[in-house]
């Protein structure tokens, strides 16, 4: 017997522990790169905060690193937008390759709907306030 992977699930442990590449664990079975790269962004980023926590936020390392984390986190946003709008053929046959094409595991339902729904809006508050404060640093710096 096979574990079945359900979409819904997919899209909202992507939104809630992406960083941490845990939908990787999940989907595939396997940390991969991809997971561990997200998984180093997302800590070279949390580095940063605790550096401006710590020293402020005229520490120069500090609003370089922050960026990495807030990129990581969007960008897991954006995966789980991708994973969500997934056709329940296109899921199945990538995750539940011994399923029938129409199997309920990749079917959207309203719960995957809310978690496209709030990855979309995560996801773009994340990024837009990365690039405001990468930029406002940045000539901050430059000034």
């Amino acid at each position: 017997m096979h574990f079945m992977k359900n979409k819904t699930l997919a899209v909202w442990l992507t939104l809630v522990l992406g960083s941490l590449g845990l939908q990787r664990l999940y989907l595939t079975g396997r940390y991969d790169r991809w997971a561990w790269l997200t998984l180093f962004a997302s800590l070279v980023g949390w580095y940063g905060v605790v550096r401006a926590r710590t020293w402020g936020l005229d520490d120069m390392w500090s609003w370089v690193l922050i960026p990495f984390g807030g990129f990581a986190l969007a960008a897991t946003a954006l995966v789980a937008i991708r994973y969500g709008l997934m056709d329940a053929a296109v899921w199945n046959a990538r995750f539940n390759p011994q399923a029938e094409p129409e199997d309920e595991a990749g079917q959207s339902h309203g719960l995957t709907v809310l978690g496209l729904g709030a990855s979309l809006m995560f996801g773009t508050t994340v990024l837009m306030a990365t690039i405001a404060f990468s930029f406002q640093r940045y000539f901050e710096f430059t000034a």
